[in-house]
Order: structure tokens, then sequence, then C-alpha cells
């Protein structure tokens, strides 16, 4: 506690404020180099104290420290103004440009009378958001209070699904599908597959007197969300809010996306033809999901599998990774996922949704993601829950499909 008020205290006031006459004195050039070593010196007395806590939480962020100035003018005098590029990438994990075009995407929904600008309440969702700080350590920053924060994560993550989310997290039209076939073949080298298939499980602290249906079968808590990528790991289909209890089947069994291929409008009528016969195009999974025409997963490796089998399911495993590397990716970017600790339960599932949508508009807008992010994910820290899924659900006729793909393997070579 001792070390939490000396860091807000820090990042507040500092740890010696610059010299009010220095602050003002000079040219612009040679102030702003003053203050941009200002801000180095102060950078190195933070990260201690950062670094300090990193054990404590899920994640952490590389600050940049900043002078004590109060309300709007730390936001209008220092970011706006003073932000590098690279500064801009650190804390919103997008370009300026790319902020405030996400911006005035969503100013329909938020240009209401507020006492913060727009772009104001944006930023303040978007850092928690990509860095995971607690509302009390933000709050200073922005001059608002810990339950404006608050507000501002919720009113912008809504936003942006309402807004954003038809853009650029939809169900692909059949023109889309097509280019999807080809993507995911001349990248993967899986034929006629749109998409990988996989769960993203969320730690959360144990909700009260729902701890039971929280606690996954690797012994944390979680919210689990259902997601669909293409072959550029971007989300395409999102079903997010189970408790980390439920298996892969079960929530596959309640989403859309089992709904759309039940009723046959998740593919193109007729099937496209693929070795010779119509087919449904597929999506990879793993052994938690069951075996259908239009889900493949690998093959139980018991030993017994033939050289076709094996490299059906060599292929299928290096294809499907497509969505692991997304996740990373997209937890790397968008921290808060690495553990919510400040977000209610009821308003996780949007923030989810929110993070996906914000991840594929920064791949869309080729926003660069720094590989220094990936330091922060900790594997062996939350292990993934996996259970396979009961062989009654895999439909008979889909192994067809598994020979077909053999066949077509087969005739390809090896690679």
């Amino acid at each position: 506690m001792r070390e939490s008020r000396l860091l807000l205290h820090l990042v507040v006031h500092g740890a010696a404020g610059p010299p009010r006459e220095m602050a003002g004195r000079g040219d612009e050039p040679q102030r702003a180099a003053w203050l941009r070593q200002y801000y180095t010196q102060r950078q190195k007395r933070l990260m201690t104290l950062l670094i300090a806590r990193r054990r404590r939480s899920s994640c952490y962020f590389h600050p940049r420290a900043w002078p004590s100035f109060r309300n709007a003018d730390w936001w209008e005098r220092v970011v706006l103004k003073d932000f590098q590029p690279r500064d801009w990438l650190e804390k919103f994990r997008m370009s300026k440009e790319t902020f405030f075009y996400v911006c005035n995407q969503l100013r329909p929904k938020l240009s209401h009378p507020s006492t913060l600008p727009l772009e104001q309440r944006v930023a303040v969702a978007i850092w928690h958001l990509a860095t995971n700080v607690e509302y009390q350590i933000i709050s200073p920053l922005f001059g608002v209070g810990p339950s404006t924060v608050q507000n501002c994560v919720k009113e912008v993550s809504y936003a942006i699904v309402l807004l954003l989310k038809p853009l650029y997290l939809r169900l692909p039209s059949e023109q889309e599908l097509e280019n999807m076939v080809r993507i995911f073949s001349a990248r993967w080298g899986f034929p006629h597959c749109i998409g990988a298939l996989d769960s993203l499980h969320v730690p959360i602290h144990a909700p009260a007197h729902l701890g039971a249906d929280y606690c996954n079968s690797q012994g944390w808590h979680s919210v689990l969300t259902q997601v669909t990528v293409d072959g550029l790991g971007q989300f395409w289909d999102i079903c997010a809010g189970f408790p980390g209890s439920m298996e892969n089947n079960t929530v596959l069994e309640n989403s859309s996306l089992w709904v759309l291929a039940r009723e046959g409008h998740l593919f193109p009528t007729p099937p496209k033809h693929f070795m010779g016969r119509a087919q449904k195009y597929v999506l990879l999974g793993d052994a938690s999901y069951p075996l259908r025409d239009w889900i493949l997963k690998p093959y139980p490796e018991d030993g017994t599998l033939t050289p076709q089998q094996l490299q059906f399911n060599y292929r299928l495993k290096r294809a499907h990774s497509v969505i692991e590397n997304a996740f990373l990716r997209l937890k790397a970017r968008w921290q808060i996922l690495l553990k919510c600790d400040d977000c209610s339960l009821d308003l996780l599932p949007t923030v989810i949704l929110a993070c996906c949508t914000l991840h594929n508009v920064c791949e869309a807008h080729d926003s660069p993601f720094n590989d220094e992010w990936l330091e922060v994910i900790e594997p062996a820290e939350f292990a993934k829950p996996c259970q396979p899924a009961p062989m009654s659900m895999d439909d008979s006729n889909a192994e067809e499909v598994r020979e077909l793909m053999c066949k077509y393997f087969e005739s390809c070579g090896e690679g």
C-alpha cells in the first residue's frame, strides 16, 4: 500500500517538479529539448517502482514520466503536442492518425455534452485497455476521478461495439469467404478453409457466490470467449461472456456460429466443389471441438495413425496456429485481457468485444506491433484449459471429409 501511494505521488506530482523558471525560459525548441531530458530522468526513477509492482499484477507498462500538469493541461500540452509516434503507439497501441479515426467513428455515440472532450474520453478508455493500469493510477494523469475513468471505459467500449464492430468484425459475404479460402491456402497450406476456431479465457477474480461456475478445468477463474479468425489473424466471429467452467463444445452449441451452420446460412449454397465433390468450407479446431462436416480436428495420436493421418495432423496444427498467434497479439496489445481486476462481470463481455474489434482496426490500418509487448505474457501463469469433446458429439459422416483432406495432402506431397 505504501508503495502504491508513492507511485501515485510520483505520477501526479513528480519526484521533483521542473523548476518553474526553467519550464518557461528560452525558445520553444530549447524548452522541448529540456523537457525531453527531464522526462528521461524521471522515467528511470519511476521504472524501479513499476517493475517492483509487476509480480503483483498481471502486466506492466513502460512508463514515460510527465510533469505535474493538472486537469486537461496534461492531455492538451503533453499528449496532443509533445507525444511522438512511439508514444502514441506505446500508450494507445495505434498511430495518432488511427486514434483520431477511431474518435471520428465513435462521434455519433459520444457527442453528447460532457465535461471531457470526446477525444480525451476515448484516450482514457484506450489507455486503460492497453496498459491495464488501475483506475486510480490513470485518473491523476487526466485530472479526473477513478469513477470517471470507469465510466469512460464503459461508455467507449459500448460505442466501439455499436459503431466499429459492424465495420471490422462481422460475418463475411460469399465473395469475402472465397478470398479467405485463397488466403488461408496460400499462407497456411490448408485448402477449402475459412478460418480457425478456438477459445480465449480471460482471468478474473473469483466472483462472490459464483466461484464454482467461473473456475475452469485448470483451477483458475475466467470468462470464456469463442473466437474465429481468418488466415490473416483477424477476428470475424466472437461469442463472449461464458463462465470459465463451460467446455468448448458446450459454448459452440450455444453460439450463433452453430446456429448459422445448422441452418445453412454460414456457407455458400450450393457448396463449392473440392476434390471432385460438393463440400462445405471448413473451420479448424482442436480436440476440444466435435468433428463435423464443417469443423475439422486432429486425429487422436494413439500410436496407430497412418503416415497420411500424421501428415493431416501436422498440416492442421500448423494452420491452426494462426489463431494462437492472433491471441498473443491481442493480449499483448490490449493487456486488460491478461487479467481483469477493475472490470465487472456485466461489462467484461463488452470489453472483450471492444478489444477484439480494436485488434482488427489496428491490423487493418497497419498499426505497428511492438514485439516487446509480448514480454508481459507468461504462459505458465495461466495454463490453457482444454477438455476433449466427447466422441458422441462427432459426426460419423465428417470422417469422410478428413479422409478427403488426407488424400489431398498425399497428392501434394510433404510440406
